[in-house]
């Protein structure tokens, strides 16, 4: 217990940021999910961040560190750097205390981020490709202008803001057994594990990385922070290099392990919530629906899944269901060649419509790939109803003797 009690955070400090959070916050809704509660065989609920003001947990951290700004600080307003989320808990945060932030952001962010954090009140700067870049302008900033800079994740205020999502978990059901948090830098997890450490310490608490930016696993193995080989992910908001040198003592002490899960199961786990639950998240805010489905993961009880957010680019929730519908066998994209004569192309969507496919889209090319004099490619894509059927498809293009190619 003796680095919980170096970080000096706990329940008193925990409570302490509910009251200060408590006439600004959504107390978000617990919701249950049929689905899960049949793959896993225990209840299983979601806490729906993703409905929290600016969509995701965010604001209950930079609201609680903003607000405990001494007077000359507030004056000096606050600075930040982010590429989605915690820009626009920032701006929020402070527009509602009444102090000027400013936000800076990689060039690549994507556009309506950016125009939710300006619509928040703050102002915008574009620093670099990377947060990294972003970060180090953010610094420059508050060191040259004396902006008070605040942390995604690395401060005991904000730690302490983001634990009152576990508290509200304690409250609302009772007889949770466990609670699985998606994880970057560590804030959340870490917070959510204080608290019910503090509050219902038989709860299990498991946090969830992308296997792209698993910095975790690595790191509790080592005994301290290790930053992560790589970031690449689908899961910005939880692409975190290193965890905070705040929240890792916390979770080394509270919680029960940290799994990974692949971009696949985050897509599917996105698709799930958004068929069977009818609610928008984000590719981090469905990473822990994804390890209840992947992980093979056992309860005794009642598990609280948080769907942390719920803030993506239209563009990118397009690409992310196509991606989460392929991976989950409800489409398949092929290549086949057939001889260019008349009736070549009906005699393969035969084939297709006999095994019950729904074509989505056909591309008839005669120049594509080593083609003989006499072949075309046909590129279809169609619908399936699941991994069996996708299997049965194309079986029955094999055994009428077609040379597929899965794309």
């Amino acid at each position: 217990m003796g680095a919980f009690d170096q970080v000096r955070l706990g329940e008193p400090e925990i409570r302490a940021a509910a009251e200060v959070l408590a006439p600004v916050m959504r107390r978000t809704p617990v919701l249950p999910s049929r689905v899960l509660s049949e793959r896993t065989g225990v209840p299983v609920w979601f806490k729906c961040e993703n409905l929290q003001h600016t969509g995701s947990f965010k604001p209950r951290g930079a609201y609680n560190r903003i607000a405990r700004l001494a007077a000359d600080e507030r004056a000096r307003g606050v600075v930040a750097a982010s590429a989605g989320n915690h820009a626009q808990g920032v701006a929020w945060a402070a527009t509602g205390l009444g102090i000027a932030s400013t936000v800076f952001m990689p060039v690549g962010a994507a556009l309506p981020k950016v125009a939710a954090t300006r619509a928040y009140g703050a102002d915008v700067h574009f620093a670099g490709q990377t947060i990294d870049d972003a970060l180090v302008a953010a610094q420059e900033f508050a060191a040259d202008t004396g902006a008070v800079f605040i942390h995604p994740y690395d401060h005991e205020d904000v730690v302490a803001g983001q634990g009152t999502v576990g508290l509200e978990i304690a409250e609302q059901l009772p007889d949770v057994s466990a609670v699985v948090v998606p994880t970057g830098g560590g804030g959340l997890l870490a917070g959510v594990a204080a608290a019910l450490a503090a509050t219902r310490p038989e709860v299990r608490v498991i946090g969830v990385q992308a296997d792209g930016a698993a910095a975790w696993p690595g790191s509790l193995r080592a005994g301290h922070p290790e930053r992560a080989r790589n970031t690449s992910t689908v899961a910005d908001g939880i692409a975190v290099g290193m965890p905070g040198s705040v929240p890792f003592p916390l979770v080394q002490d509270h919680v029960d392990r940290v799994v990974t899960v692949s971009d696949d199961a985050l897509a599917r786990a996105l698709v799930l919530c958004m068929e069977r639950s009818k609610l928008i998240v984000e590719p981090a805010g469905a990473a822990a629906v994804a390890a209840l489905s992947t992980a093979g993961l056992e309860f005794d009880g009642p598990v609280a899944a948080i769907l942390s957010g719920g803030n993506i680019d239209p563009l990118v929730l397009t690409h992310v269901i196509g991606h989460g519908l392929r991976a989950g066998g409800r489409y398949l994209a092929v290549r086949v060649s057939i001889p260019d004569r008349p009736g070549a192309l009906v005699g393969l969507l035969s084939v297709v419509g006999d095994s019950d496919a729904s074509v989505v889209d056909v591309v008839h090319s005669r120049t594509a790939g080593q083609l003989a004099l006499d072949e075309v490619q046909v590129a279809l894509t169609m619908e399936t109803r699941g991994a069996q059927h996708r299997s049965e498809v194309l079986d029955a293009l094999r055994d009428a003797g077609y040379v597929v190619e899965i794309e």
